[in-house]
C-alpha cells in the first residue's frame, strides 16, 4: 500500500489513544485514592497503620507481579485483548471493594483492581509505539502520564469534597461501572496495529521498511529482554524514586499533613493536589524537553537528585511555613515526573517489537518499591505510636513521620544510582541497525 487516508488514520489512532488513556485515568485514581480515604478505611475495617498499608499495597504488589506478564500479553495477544480483560477485572474488583463488608473482602476487591489495571499502562505504551513515530515517543509518553495523572488529581481534592456528599463505597461501585463501559469501548474500537485496519505501519510511513514478524516463542523473547544489562538501571530508578513517591502520594501524604501541620482533609488534599499536578505537568514538559534536546540521561539524573534533596530538606527543615511546604510538594511531584524518560530509554535499547516487555520490566520497579514502602512507612509510624486516636483512626506524632522520611532518602539514593547508570540513547533505538526506504505518503 502506497497511499492511505491521512484523516482517517489520525482519527483512528487518537480514538484508540483516548480509550486507553481514559482507562489509565482510572488506574491512577485507584492508585492514589486510599490516601484521601485513609480515615474512612481505618474506621470501616478497624485498621492500624500497618494493616492500612497492606490494604493499599495489595494493589501495588499484584501490579508489580503482573508487569512482566502484562508485557508478554501486550506483545503476544496485543493491546486490544489486554485492555478488554484488564478493564473487566478492574470493574468487577472496584464493585467488590465498594461493597466489601470485611477487610478480607476489601483486600480481594483491591487485588482484582490491581490485577485488572496492571495491564493498562504497558498496553498504552505498546500502542503508542505501534501508532506513533519513534521521534515523538518522549512527548507521547509525557502526554500519557499527564492525562493519566488527572486520575491522581481527582483522587485528591475532588475526592475529598465528594466524600462529604457520598459514601466512599458509592464512589467505587460507580467507578466499577465506568471500567466495564471502557472494556466495551476497547472491544469495539481498539486495534493492535495500523495494519489491522489496512494502514501501513509507522515504520513504512517513515521509510524504514516493513519489520519482519518474530517467530520464536515468547519465553525466548522475554529471556532476551531481561538479559539486556542496559534495561535494568531504569528499573532501579523506578524502584527507588517512584516506589517512595507513589507510597507517599498514594497513602501517607494526607495523614502526614494532618498530623504534622494539623490540616484538615480538604486542606491537605490541596497540597497533595499540587504535587499531583506538578507530577502530571512535569511528565509532559520533561518528555517534550527530552525530545527537543535529543537527550534522556541528563534530565533523569537531575530529576532524581532534586527529588532526593527535597526529602533531605523536609527532614532537616520540617517547620518552614506553608509556602515552603507547597514548594516541597511541587518539587517532589515535578522532579519525580522524570520517570517518564525511563520508559523511552527502555524502548530504545530493545527490539521495537518487544517494547511491551521492555517497558514492563522497568515499570515493575516502581510497584515493587511501592508495595514495600507503604507497609514499611506504616510500620515505622506504629513503632512510635502513643495510642492517640481520632474517630477510630490512629494519629501519629511529628517525630514518627520524621523517622519514616529517612526511608524516602534511602530509596531516593537508589534512584540516583540507577539514573547515573542509564544508557544515553539520544532519542533513537540503539538495539540494532535499520535500513531506510522511501516513505509511504497519504493519499
Amino acid at each position: 500500500m502506497t497511499q492511505f487516508s491521512s484523516r482517517r488514520f489520525e482519527f483512528t489512532r487518537w480514538l484508540i489513544f483516548l480509550i486507553l488513556v481514559l482507562s489509565y485515568i482510572l488506574v491512577y485514581f485507584h492508585r492514589m485514592s486510599p490516601g484521601t480515604m485513609a480515615d474512612e478505611l481505618m474506621a470501616a475495617f478497624d485498621a492500624d497503620g500497618v494493616t492500612l498499608g497492606y490494604l493499599a499495597a495489595t494493589y501495588f504488589a499484584v501490579y508489580a507481579m503482573m508487569q512482566i506478564p502484562s508485557g508478554v500479553l501486550a506483545d503476544t495477544l496485543g493491546t486490544r485483548t489486554a485492555i478488554i480483560l484488564g478493564n473487566t477485572l478492574a470493574g468487577v474488583g472496584s464493585i467488590l471493594f465498594g461493597l466489601a463488608p470485611t477487610f478480607a473482602m476489601a483486600s480481594c476487591g483491591r487485588l482484582l483492581v490491581g490485577l485488572g489495571v496492571s495491564v493498562v499502562f504497558v498496553s498504552i505504551m505498546k500502542s503508542n509505539a505501534m501508532w506513533f513515530s519513534e521521534r515523538r515517543y518522549g512527548i507521547m509518553s509525557g502526554l500519557t502520564l499527564f492525562v493519566g495523572n488527572m486520575g491522581s488529581v481527582l483522587a485528591a481534592g475532588p475526592l475529598a469534597s465528594i466524600l462529604d456528599l457520598f459514601l466512599w463505597r458509592t464512589v467505587f461501585v460507580t467507578l466499577g461501572g465506568v471500567s466495564l463501559v471502557l472494556a466495551g469501548a476497547g472491544f469495539l474500537f481498539v486495534r493492535n496495529r495500523p495494519e489491522d485496519l489496512g494502514f501501513p505501519s509507522i515504520r513504512e510511513m517513515e521509510g524504514w521498511g516493513t519489520m519482519a514478524r518474530r517467530k520464536q516463542h515468547w519465553i525466548r523473547d522475554l529471556t532476551g529482554v531481561v538479559t539486556v544489562p542496559r534495561l535494568w538501571p531504569g528499573f532501579w530508578v523506578q524502584f527507588g524514586m517512584i516506589g517512595g513517591l507513589y507510597a507517599f502520594m498514594g497513602l501517607w501524604a494526607i495523614p502526614y499533613l494532618r498530623d504534622m501541620y494539623y490540616f484538615d482533609r480538604v486542606w491537605a488534599a490541596r497540597y497533595l493536589g499540587l504535587m499531583l499536578v506538578a507530577f502530571a505537568v512535569g511528565s509532559l514538559v520533561l518528555g517534550w524537553l527530552s525530545d527537543l534536546m535529543g537527550r534522556r540521561k541528563p534530565i533523569l539524573v537531575c530529576g532524581t537528585i532534586v527529588y532526593t534533596l527535597v526529602w533531605v530538606a523536609m527532614v532537616a527543615f520540617p517547620w518552614s511555613g506553608q509556602s515552603v511546604i507547597y514548594l516541597y510538594f511541587f518539587l517532589l511531584g515535578f522532579s519525580g515526573s522524570s520517570l517518564v524518560l525511563t520508559f523511552a530509554c527502555a524502548k530504545e535499547v530493545i527490539d521495537p517489537q518487544l517494547s511491551g516487555m521492555a517497558v514492563s520490566v522497568v515499570n515493575t520497579g516502581a510497584f515493587i518499591g511501592t508495595s514495600l514502602m507503604q507497609p514499611l512507612f506504616g510500620f515505622v509510624l506504629d513503632m512510635g505510636w502513643d495510642g492517640k486516636m481520632v474517630n477510630n483512626a490512629r494519629v501519629y506524632s511529628p517525630p514518627d513521620y520524621q523517622n519514616a522520611l529517612f526511608m524516602m532518602i534511602f530509596f531516593g539514593i537508589i534512584g540516583i544510582m540507577g539514573a547515573v547508570c542509564i544508557t544515553e540513547t539520544h532519542c533513537r533505538n540503539v538495539s540494532g541497525g535499520v535500513t531506510r526506504h522511501p516513505p509511504v505518503t497519504p493519499g
